[in-house]
């Protein structure tokens, strides 16, 4: 049973943990920098985000009084939960590593507690009410280019666009744009064979990640086109770090929790990309 907390006789080892899992996390995390941020502070465990709805201009006759525009905003609440993980770390086995363990300790719980954050996000592009592609072929340029056009339309900044894949799936994108990787005469099929990353295509970014699920029996990843805006993640907690001596059983635990909520703010704003990847 675990007994006596002894942060102050670990700190070297707590330090080294503390820091090496807040660096993964911030790193690692692809959508938490591609989506908006909240913060949750002065009590309670949620966020109440205020929606506005479009609001249109309209040209007026000299010496005419302005109509009055109600702004009546909806809200999105956002409800945070913990996650976490925890290891057990004997005084044998972190005397005995030839590696810094502590180093080790901080990477695996930054990366564990990044992965869950991203699957929480990227759960949320099923979602969207719109959608483009089919689950039952290959991702092509002209199913993101469609997505593009759709957020285009709403007059939404490019720069603040983006889209997020599984990397099974780029990979059919990278051979429409490549000739089956046999090139072509253009800087975007050099650039997917020279880095194996796609940039850009129609002005929005292009992210990879593995951290999505598989929806199907075959390739059936669902991806998704959205503006920062459209999804949102609020902060009641970052990744913190506990140790506990267990005298009894010469050892610490290690514990890693974060608090976070996620939550769809806008649906208009994010585009459902759809694909069977032809390589599952």
């Amino acid at each position: 049973m675990a007994n006596e907390t002894t942060s102050s006789t670990l700190s070297e080892l707590y330090t080294e943990i503390v820091a090496e899992a807040q660096f993964v996390i911030n790193e690692k995390s692809i959508m938490k920098n591609l989506v908006k941020n909240y913060a949750i502070s002065g009590g309670g465990k949620s966020v109440e985000v205020p929606i506005y709805a479009a609001v249109a201009a309209a040209a007026v006759a000299d010496a005419t009084d302005l109509g009055n525009t109600a702004i009546n905003p909806s809200s999105v609440t956002i409800t945070a939960s913990e996650v976490g993980i925890m290891t057990t770390l004997t005084d044998l086995a972190r005397n005995s590593a030839p590696r810094n363990v502590a180093g080790d300790i901080g990477k695996l719980f930054g990366e564990a507690i990044a992965k869950k954050m991203d699957q929480d996000l990227l759960a949320k592009f099923d979602g969207f009410s719109t959608a483009v592609g089919t689950d039952s072929a290959a991702l092509t340029p002209a199913v993101i280019f469609n997505a593009a056009s759709t957020l285009r339309a709403l007059g939404l900044p490019v720069d603040e666009t983006y889209c997020v894949l599984h990397p099974k799936v780029a990979f059919d994108l990278k051979s429409g744009l490549t000739n089956t990787f046999a090139g072509l005469s253009t800087d975007l099929s050099n650039e997917a064979l020279r880095s194996g990353f796609i940039g850009q295509i129609a002005g929005i970014k292009i992210f990879e990640t593995g951290n999505m699920a598989n929806t199907g029996t075959g390739g059936d990843f669902k991806g998704g086109m959205f503006h920062k805006d459209a999804l949102g993640l609020a902060m009641m907690q970052d990744i913190k770090i506990e140790t506990q001596r267990d005298a009894s059983l010469r050892a610490d635990e290690i514990v890693a929790t974060a608090v976070y909520g996620v939550g769809e703010l806008h649906d208009s704003y994010g585009v459902e990309v759809l694909a069977d990847s032809s390589i599952l």
